[in-house]
C-alpha cells in the first residue's frame, strides 16, 4: 500500500477510471488502457494509480459506505471517496482542487459499524456472499477474505529461452527482485516494485506475467514434444505459450478461439516467445470442431466462467451482472465440454479448467459430462484455493477418452 498521498492529477485519474467502470460498465483493463494511453506517466505513478483503484474496487461497498455515497455517483462524489480511502489507510488527505469534505465524526461512527459487519468489511456484495455460502459452506469465509487482498505478481519463465534460475539472475541485473514459487516449477514471485514490461528480459521474450495458479493448469496437460495439442479456448494465449514451451517447440499446437482479435494478440506474443509451433484458427461454427474429430493427443478447455476465483485481479467483476450471467455461462460450459471433447483421440487427455471456485462451474460440470459420456473417465481433479495457496482461484480436471 502507499506511504504518501496521491497527487492531484493521480486522484483525478483514479476517479475517471472508476467512473468508466462503474457508470459505463467498461472492464477495468480497458478503462486503464483508455486513460493511460498517450500519457507520459512514470511507472511508479502509474503503479500507484492501479494500486489505489484496485483496492477501492476490491472493497467498493465498504468505502462507499464510509463515504456515504453510491457507486454510480463516482463522477460527482469521487473526491469524497478518495479522501475516505486516504483516511482509512492513515494517509494525509490528497490535495485536490474541488475536494468534497469528510465529516470526521460521521466517518468514525461508520467505521465502527463496518468493523462489526464481516461481509461489508471484506468488500463483498450480498449476492456474492449468498452464492459463496451456498456453494462452499464454511470454507467461504476464508475465501471471501482472501479475495479482497491485493494480488501478488508472478512470472512464468519461458523455457523455450531460459531456465527459471537464468531468468531470476537476468532480472536481478535489471533491479527486479524475485523468488522461486514452491510447487510451481515455472513460476517466480516478483518482490520489488518494478516496471516489468520495460525490462530487456520481457522484450526478449524470457517471461510472461501469469498467476502461479494459472500456470498449474497448463502443467496438468503434460503436453510432450511431437504431440498434436489443441487449446480450444485460447484467448490471448497465456496458457498456449506455456504449452508450447512444454512441447519444446516440437509438434503441432493449435490455438482456437471465437474472437479473431484475441488470436491476433496471441500471434504477437508467440513471436516474442519464439513459440513457432503455434497455429491459430478461428472457430466459425460447429464445422470447425467436426473437422478435428479424434485428432488431439491433448486438449485444453479453459472455458468461459464467472471469474470468481480471480476477483483479486479483476475486482470489477464483483459489481457486474454476474448473478444473471452465471446460468448462461454454465450452459456454455456444458456445450463446450460436450462438443469440443469430440476432438480428443482415444487414449488422449483433456483438461477442463475454469478460474472459478464454484463447484457448480467445476466438479458438478465434470460429473454431469461423465454421467452422459461413458467413453470418458476422470483421472483426477484439483481446486486451487486463494485462501490456501495465495494464488488466484482455479479448478482443473484431467479426463481421458477411453473409447470412441
Amino acid at each position: 500500500m502507499l506511504n504518501s498521498p496521491l497527487s492531484a492529477s493521480s486522484t483525478e485519474l483514479v476517479i475517471s477510471v472508476l467512473s468508466l467502470v462503474l457508470s459505463q460498465g467498461k472492464p477495468l483493463d480497458r478503462a486503464y488502457s483508455q486513460h493511460f494511453s498517450g500519457l507520459q506517466l512514470v511507472p511508479a505513478e502509474q503503479a500507484r494509480i492501479t494500486i489505489v483503484t484496485g483496492d477501492i474496487l476490491r472493497r467498493l461497498n465498504l468505502y462507499c459506505y464510509l463515504a456515504d455515497i453510491k457507486p454510480e455517483e463516482m463522477e460527482r462524489f469521487g473526491s469524497k471517496l478518495l479522501n475516505v480511502w486516504h483516511l482509512f489507510h492513515g494517509l494525509d488527505l490528497p490535495k485536490m482542487q474541488y475536494a468534497l469534505p469528510v465529516d470526521r465524526e460521521d466517518y468514525a461512527s461508520r467505521l465502527a459499524i463496518a468493523q462489526n459487519q464481516p461481509v461489508l468489511w471484506d468488500g463483498c456484495p450480498q449476492w456474492l456472499d449468498d452464492l459463496g455460502q451456498a456453494q462452499l459452506g464454511e470454507n467461504w469465509v476464508q475465501e471471501r477474505a482472501a479475495l479482497n487482498q491485493a494480488p501478488k505478481r508472478y512470472l512464468r519463465v519461458n523455457e523455450l529461452k531460459c531456465s527459471r534460475e537464468q531468468l531470476a539472475e537476468k532480472l536481478a541485473g535489471e533491479y527486479v527482485l524475485t523468488q522461486a514459487v514452491e510447487g510451481v516449477s515455472t513460476a517466480l514471485e516478483v518482490l520489488s516494485d518494478s516496471a516489468l514490461f520495460r525490462t530487456e528480459s520481457f522484450k526478449a521474450g524470457w517471461f510472461e506475467q501469469q498467476d502461479a495458479g494459472s500456470q498449474l493448469v497448463a502443467a496438468a496437460l503434460d503436453a510432450k514434444p511431437g504431440m498434436r495439442v489443441i487449446d480450444a479456448c485460447a484467448g490471448a494465449g497465456g496458457k498456449t505459450l506455456h504449452i508450447a514451451a512444454q512441447m519444446q517447440g516440437k509438434g503441432r499446437l493449435l490455438a482456437m478461439d471465437v474472437e479473431q482479435w484475441k488470436l491476433d494478440k496471441l500471434k504477437e506474443r508467440g513471436r516474442r516467445a519464439h513459440a513457432h509451433n503455434v497455429e491459430t484458427r478461428l472457430i466459425v461454427g460447429s464445422k470447425t470442431i467436426k473437422r478435428l474429430k479424434l485428432s488431439a493427443d491433448r486438449l485444453l478447455l479453459d472455458v468461459p466462467c464467472s471469474g470468481l476465483g480471480v476477483l483479486k485481479r479483476n475486482p470489477d467483476a464483483k459489481w457486474r451482472d454476474t448473478p444473471e450471467r452465471l446460468p448462461v455461462l454454465m450452459e456454455l460450459q456444458q456445450h463446450i465440454l460436450q462438443s469440443y471433447s469430440r476432438m480428443l483421440k482415444v487414449g488422449g487427455i483433456l483438461v477442463y479448467a475454469t478460474c472459478s471456485i464454484l463447484p457448480d462451474e467445476n466438479r458438478h460440470q465434470v460429473d454431469a459430462f461423465l454421467g452422459a459420456n461413458s467413453n470418458f473417465r476422470l483421472l483426477d481433479d484439483e481446486s486451487i484455493s486463494p485462501a490456501a495457496s495465495g494464488f488466484d482461484g482455479f479448478y482443473l480436471a484431467r479426463i481421458e477418452r477411453i473409447a470412441e
